[in-house]
């Protein structure tokens, strides 16, 4: 049973405010329309395209970023809490796949998560030192990655913190990476030597 207009705006500003990360395709996929009735209710509800609240949702949360400027991670970060947990996504489109197969190229994956990992540390200078990766299924343009990366409780090595992305398209894992990170300073004692 369809629903009626103002109780599918309704429902659909309450989906946007859970997940931003919803396209126009998703909800119109939720709601049994077309992707036109979406943008249409959007607009009338002055509810901006994905791009745009993407951009917002980034802006509220990006501000205390040290370890690198915002502009060079690899995808749109949407959520950071620094020394513990940060989300970006990455659009892959035709400029990020093999011609021949149309599979993504790895190394776009792996941006992705380490600069997640560099930029979740709370510290002026954090770089990589080590890392262990899976590519664990292709990944096609047109496909949405979703990066999460957390920030693991202390290890015994000092000026290091170990670092757990975990990429999906959907539902599906396809890239998974621990980041063994440096740090300038020991973790929660920054400023002191």
């Amino acid at each position: 049973m369809r629903l009626q207009k103002r109780e599918r705006q309704e429902r659909l500003t309450a989906l946007l405010r859970e997940n931003p990360l919803l396209t126009d395709g998703d909800l119109a996929e939720h709601f049994a329309v077309s992707v036109q009735t979406v943008r249409l209710d959007r607009m009338e509800l002055g509810i901006p395209e994905l791009r745009e609240r993407l951009k917002d949702v980034a802006a509220r949360t990006l501000d205390d970023v040290k370890a690198l400027p915002i502009d060079e991670v690899i995808g749109d970060v949407l959520d950071i809490e620094l020394d513990k947990r940060a989300v970006s996504v990455f659009d892959v489109t035709e400029d990020h796949v093999f011609q021949r197969n149309g599979i993504a190229r790895g190394h776009h994956l792996f941006a992705q998560a380490n600069s997640l990992a560099v930029a979740v540390i709370d510290d002026e200078l954090a770089l990589t030192a080590k890392s262990d990766l899976e590519f664990r299924k292709p990944v096609h343009a047109g496909d949405r990655v979703v990066a999460k990366a957390e920030v693991l409780p202390e290890g015994r090595k000092p000026r290091r913190s170990i670092v757990k992305v975990v990429s999906t398209v959907g539902e599906e894992t396809v890239f998974t990476g621990t980041f063994e990170m440096y740090r300038t300073h020991e973790r929660g004692k920054e400023g002191q030597q």
